[in-house]
Parts: structure tokens; sequence; C-alpha cells
């Protein structure tokens, strides 16, 4: 089993509903579980100004799925939700995004782990510290914790 971390996200409609609803979804399967799921936090759109603000949580996982499967069930959830892919960082009823899966580097087509901006958005450091502020990430040797700091003391 892997422990992997999820963020979460919805813009359109129920937004807390639909995360609940996808989680509870995601749990109903046989190698997969969710351990830990920090508090919900609303946040501004990134990239795509022009749309209403998000509600973004980090969920834990362990999982028996080999990571591009674990990705296909994201993936599958989010469609079963109603995602829609019309606009590049656009509204959408729910975004799951694979942010690390173990300490796994990983650099090919259609999967980048750990996730390629995760140190760099509040509204994946702010509640990735809830569920666990000790994750080290693997290619940048700092926690979550030291990460979301640096990303303070920035001003971001």
């Amino acid at each position: 089993m892997t422990v992997a971390y999820v963020g979460l996200g919805s813009n359109l409609g129920d937004r807390e509903g639909t995360i609940r609803k996808a989680l509870a979804r995601l749990n109903e399967r046989d190698v997969l579980r969710v351990r830990k799921i920090s508090a919900f936090y609303e946040t501004k759109p990134v990239g795509y100004p022009d749309q209403p603000d998000f509600l973004n949580a980090v969920c834990e996982i362990e999982t028996g799925y080999p990571a591009r499967e674990l990705l296909a069930a994201l993936r599958e959830t989010e469609d079963f939700f109603g995602r829609e892919r019309k606009i590049e960082q656009g509204p959408r009823t729910l975004d799951l995004d694979l942010l690390a899966f173990g300490d796994w580097v990983v650099r090919e087509e259609g999967l980048i782990l750990p996730h390629p901006r995760m140190h760099e958005r509040d509204f994946v450091l702010r509640p990735f510290l809830d569920v666990n502020p000790d994750w080290v990430h693997p290619m940048l040797g700092r926690s979550v914790r030291v990460l979301f700091e640096k990303l303070t003391a920035a001003g971001v």
C-alpha cells in the first residue's frame, strides 16, 4: 500500500457536498482508503480569474493502485461529477489533483509527481498542513510546513 495525497477543489454548485460525495465514491473502491481530510478553505481562482471562488482541501489516502491507475480513478470521479474541460484553469464542479504518491519522483507524459506547482500554491499547502505538515517533498527536501512558511514569507 502507498500513501498518496490528493488536492480537492470545486467552484460550481454545492462545492462542499460534491467534494464530500467524491471522497465517499473514492472510498468505495477496494484498494483505496481515505485516511485524513483537511479543513475546507475558500480561495480565489488562479490563472483564470473570471470565475467563482473555490473551496479547496487535501486528503491523505492509502492505496494499492499504481500511480497511473490512481490518477485514472481520480479522472473518472471528476467526470462522474460533471467535470468539463472547456477552459484551462476554468470553472469546475470537481478538481482532483494527485499531489504526491509516496516519495515517488516521476516525469512522464501525463504523470508528473510530485505535482509540479504544489509548493507555489497556498490553496494546496495550507490544507496539506492539516493532513501532514511533516511530509517532505522528495525533490525539494523540505517539509510542507517549511514550504508553507517560505510561501507565506514571500507574501503569496
